[in-house]
């Protein structure tokens, strides 16, 4: 499972000219299921996603988490971060889950965090959605489950 934080000072995903999610300062999420990932693999990059220190202290260094920091956190599927871009010019995605062991991923994904801290926001699955951030830093980083 990968994971593309970003650290941002507001997020917002529309899906068909409608808002359904928002946050403030925070962290966006881009989330891809791989082949192989698991409710484990889910749950470890999870714990990395809340636990990651890229918010500043006092002192302008990067010792806070996302807890710490009590800002909010988009959670965004994107199976394009599972795509093989090694060779060609053109992705393939034979990496990434299949449409349903995705959904489900992401779902549990989605449902821990919820149930692990409470400023959640999210796109929806599947949907084209329209996501505006402003990264603050900026500050981006890839995680793996």
């Amino acid at each position: 499972m990968l994971g593309l934080i970003q650290r941002v000072s507001y997020a917002t995903v529309e899906v068909n000219g409608d808002r359904v999610g928002e946050i403030g300062p925070g962290l966006l999420l881009l989330l891809g299921v791989q082949a192989g990932d698991s409710e484990e693999t889910a749950a470890r990059l999870l714990h990395k996603v809340l636990n990651y220190r890229i918010f500043p202290d006092d002192g302008n260094r990067m010792n806070l988490n996302l807890q710490q920091m009590g800002g909010g956190l988009m959670v965004v599927s994107q199976f394009t971060l599972a795509a093989d871009t090694g060779k060609g010019l053109r992705p393939g995605f034979s990496n990434a889950a299949p449409p349903e062991r995705a959904e489900a991923l992401y779902d549990y994904f989605l449902s821990r965090a919820e149930h692990l801290y409470s400023d959640v926001a999210s796109g929806i699955f599947g949907a084209n959605m329209q996501v505006s951030l402003c990264n603050d830093g900026p500050v981006t980083f890839m995680l793996e489950g």
